[in-house]
This record gives structure tokens, sequence and C-alpha cells, in this order.
């Protein structure tokens, strides 16, 4: 059953957090913080919402990485219940989709719990002072159909957040599947 979450609170401030990448580097926020902006997306290995989107995620990702905005994506998933969002299988995910970002464990979930994260995917844009500006979803493209077309509202999001601080007024939410919590 697809979620959504709820849009963007404006000026909402980022929360520090201390996770392991794939490659077992430990990351706090300030180390993902980029110059002229911070993007946040909590995605798992399994969701038909981020399969159908990984490629495009890591090719969007990747740009604004270049316009110095500081991307990871975080797995929050239980992965007792869901053993393909195990930390190994994320190592083998972010390998297999050629992330070019941190890709980090969120093994007791407190940080999907501390952001209020819904879905996978959903994405969290902060400008330069971590303040949240974004709360949208990457296009307009769903499971079934994609559009090679589709605005790219994410990186519209973003480019202008970096160069105004300010995100857009209309956004619309992320939709995907629950995050999956433990009992």
């Amino acid at each position: 059953m697809p979620v959504q979450p709820p849009i963007c609170e404006f000026g909402w401030p980022a929360l520090t957090f201390a996770l392991t990448a794939t490659d077992g580097t430990p990351h706090t926020l300030s180390d993902i913080q980029g110059e002229r902006g911070t993007l946040i997306v909590f995605i798992c290995n399994h969701c038909p919402y981020v399969l159908a989107s990984v490629d495009r995620m890591v090719r969007d990702m990747g740009q604004l990485m270049d316009m110095g905005i500081g991307c990871a994506a975080i797995c929050s998933n239980d992965a007792d219940q869901y053993p393909q969002d195990s930390f190994e299988n994320m190592g083998r995910f972010a390998r297999e989709h050629q992330f070019t970002f941190p890709y980090l464990h969120d093994e007791t979930q407190a940080v999907a719990r501390d952001y209020g994260a819904h879905c996978t995917p959903d994405f969290f844009g902060f400008n330069n002072s971590l303040e949240l500006q974004y709360r949208g979803r990457l296009d307009s493209n769903r499971v079934n159909h994609i559009d090679p077309d589709a605005p790219r509202e994410l990186v519209d999001a973003m480019t202008m957040i970096a160069e105004t601080g300010k995100g857009p007024e209309t956004q619309f939410p992320s939709m995907g599947c629950t995050i999956k919590w433990k009992a």
C-alpha cells in the first residue's frame, strides 16, 4: 500500500546523526553537509518505488553533488523482517547501482523516527543553513509509467535552494512503501 509523506515544513532544522555507510565509514550530518545545501533520502533495497527510480535518483544526486549539494541515502528498514534490506545487501545494492554518495544504515531506526520519514523514497532537501526547504518527490514518474521527459522536480528544487536558500512553494509529496518499522 503506497504512502505519501507530508509536504515540507519550511525551516525545520536538520537533525544530527552518526551512521555507518556500506563501505564501513562512519558519517555524521556535518560530513554530508554541502556548501550549497544537503539532501537526505530514505530508501531501501526492495521497494518497487525505489527500484523504479534508483537509476534516475543516482543520476540526479550526482548532478546535485557536482553543484555543491551534499547527498546521502539512509536505509532504516527492519532487516530481520526484510532481509533484502540487510547491511550486506545494502552494500550490494549501492555497488550494483553505482552510488556516488554514502548509503547509511539506520539500524536502530532512530534517524528515520527523528526525521519523520514515512516511506521509501522520502526526500529531505535542506539549504546551506540546514533548514528544510524541500520534501517532495524525485519526479512525476510512477512504478509502471516512466516518462524520460518528465520534469526533474528534485533537481529543480535543489537548484533553486542552492541559488536562493529557499525551496519552491508548490511541492508534490513523494510516494512509496512504508518504512518497515521494528515491533
